[in-house]
């Protein structure tokens, strides 16, 4: 009798384990939300990620309830999950989400690059959107086979990166980004007429003046004012005198926040990229300028300004001079014109 009651006290607890079990294998497998409004999260799937990692991955975001379930749904299904990028809510049932990896839907990444911006920043922006990692980036920009198949006679591509909206793939290597970067900068470049037939060093030239007046000017009808007043020092061997180049050094060469203010110190900073101290452009560009910079300084007007200075914060509008005392009239605060991108 008492054997007969120990095979019924087991025989009821294996049951209440199976349903139990059956209860926890339900829920595991039932959306984290049922509101079909529910936010959905973008989801970067790199080529050759597994379907165990990106499991975990769904599961850390909040998406699936168990990341072994959906490895286990993965392999039964016998999905072949693509790169790409995805938009997945979190009210998706497991099969939902494998078919959607299946099809690679979505798979590019679209990255709006802004003029002004320096090589760094955009290795920041593309890390941010899960391109590359900006090192990665930065290292590319650099790669002597990339700066000789290009023709560029520097040590990074800076200034040759057009800022434009790029549609990119997760899964590209950082030299094809900054290929495809480069590649649009000598297309886009093809449309100034003023930059026709010049070889690779006056190009060069170009750029770094460029890639400073894209960060001077605030108004686009300015930018060949400004542009002027730059061929005009620079045929006299007059420093520059540019704030942007002070900007360049402290948070590039320096690594410090930018700065609301140009102080009279930091026009003291020893560096070749001090137009305070040194007369002439630049080693290389301090940014990557845009098709108004770029027309601007191909073909400065003729103009009799040798001084310019910001006189309308809201407007941008600046005030033009050809001599010192009206210069100093006009007033004395340096003010840094805002990071690119802002």
């Amino acid at each position: 009798m008492k054997a007969k009651r120990l095979i019924f006290t087991l025989l009821i607890l294996l049951m209440t384990a199976a349903a139990a079990s059956g209860f926890i294998v339900l829920y595991l497998l039932k959306p984290v939300s049922i509101n079909s409004e529910a936010e959905t999260q973008k989801i970067v799937i790199s080529r050759g990620l597994s379907a165990k990692s990106i499991g975990v991955m769904l599961y850390e975001k909040k998406l699936i309830r168990s990341p072994l379930l959906f490895y286990a749904a993965a392999r039964y299904s016998g999905t072949v999950i693509k790169a790409g990028v995805y938009q997945i809510s979190p009210d998706m049932q497991y099969m939902e989400i494998l078919k959607l990896l299946e099809k690679g839907k979505d798979a590019q990444i679209i990255v709006s690059i802004p003029e002004g911006l320096t090589i760094s920043r955009i290795g920041a922006l593309l890390e941010q959107k899960g391109v590359a990692t900006a090192a990665d980036f930065i290292s590319a920009s650099r790669d002597p086979l990339i700066l000789e198949k290009y023709a560029i006679p520097s040590e990074s591509a800076e200034g040759y990166l057009f800022p434009d909206t790029y549609y990119l793939q997760p899964d590209m290597s950082p030299s094809q980004a900054v290929s495809i970067m480069i590649e649009n900068f000598f297309t886009k470049v093809k449309s100034i007429p003023a930059l026709e037939d010049k070889t690779n060093t006056e190009l060069f030239y170009v750029v770094r003046l460029a890639s400073i007046v894209e960060r001077e000017y605030r108004r686009a009808d300015e930018a060949p004012l400004i542009a002027s007043v730059f061929a005009n020092r620079l045929r006299y061997n007059i420093g520059l005198y540019s704030c942007a180049t002070i900007v360049y050094i402290l948070t590039e060469i320096e690594g410090r926040d930018h700065p609301e203010r140009i102080t009279e110190k930091d026009t003291r900073i020893e560096s070749p990229y001090n137009t305070y101290l040194y007369a002439g452009l630049p080693p290389s560009p301090i940014s990557n300028p845009g098709l108004t910079a770029l027309n601007a300084a191909a073909d400065p007007p003729r103009t009799e300004y040798y001084y310019f200075r910001l006189i309308d914060e809201t407007s941008g509008t600046h005030t033009f001079t050809k001599n010192f005392d009206d210069h100093k009239e006009a007033g004395l605060t340096l003010t840094a014109k805002k990071r690119a991108g802002n």
